[in-house]
């Protein structure tokens, strides 16, 4: 997914748009008179960093979810 937007919105907001490609990783196109030029991260971001833990979602002892029999219906019609 690639973010495009005019040079005038860059000139305006450069400085935020630049956090967001760093901390997303999305690359920014910007066009310019019908041309197109992109900024991008040199180095991968680790989507993963941006995940909030929430240690109250799971009520009891994560293991058990490892042995839990799930039955399915596949009576389709």
């Amino acid at each position: 997914m690639v973010k495009t937007i005019t040079v005038t919105e860059l000139r305006s907001d450069i400085y935020n748009l630049l956090e967001e490609v760093l901390a997303t990783g999305i690359p920014l196109e910007i066009n310019k008179g019908g041309r197109k030029l992109q900024i991008v991260p040199v180095e991968k971001v680790n989507k993963l960093r941006n995940l909030i833990r929430r240690p109250e979602i799971i009520q009891g002892d994560p293991d058990d979810l490892v042995s839990i029999q799930w039955e399915v219906n596949l009576d389709l019609p």
